[in-house]
């Protein structure tokens, strides 16, 4: 069911400022960038070999990316996990913990995503995507 680590999302509260410091510090440039309207975030995303960085910020104050890091500071915040079918991963998935979407929302570069809430995992936010074919 699932295939790997999609990305590692980090919260940031200047997506400008993360960019500069992976391009000049680690030589790793910004392979896309978009603004998720429906989320009120913008993120960049950062290949790291066979995975991705994704640096997350909040375009809003309420936005949940500007809310997590006033409450907990810039840092990671979540672990997506690539699916070939994210209705099947959902199904399988629910049977033992609390998704927190109940059906798939709409991510970054038109993929198909559901978060998994935390209490069910030991406090850490996971995502399930399928990426577009």
């Amino acid at each position: 069911m699932i295939k790997g680590i999609d990305h590692v999302a980090i919260a940031v509260e200047s997506l400008d400022a993360a960019l500069a410091l992976f391009e000049k510090v680690l030589g790793l440039p910004v392979t896309h960038r978009e603004e998720i309207a429906d989320y009120n975030v913008e993120v960049a995303t950062i290949r790291v070999g066979n995975t991705a960085i994704e640096l997350v910020q909040g375009t809003s104050p309420d936005s949940p990316i500007a809310t997590f890091i006033e409450k907990r500071g810039q840092g990671i915040h979540h672990i997506a996990l690539e699916v070939d079918d994210i209705d099947e991963a959902m199904a399988s998935v629910g049977e033992n913990a609390e998704l927190i979407d109940a059906r798939p929302r709409t991510g970054k570069d038109d993929s198909r995503v559901a978060f998994i809430h935390p209490r069910s995992t030991g406090k850490i936010l996971f995502e399930l995507v399928q990426n577009k074919r």
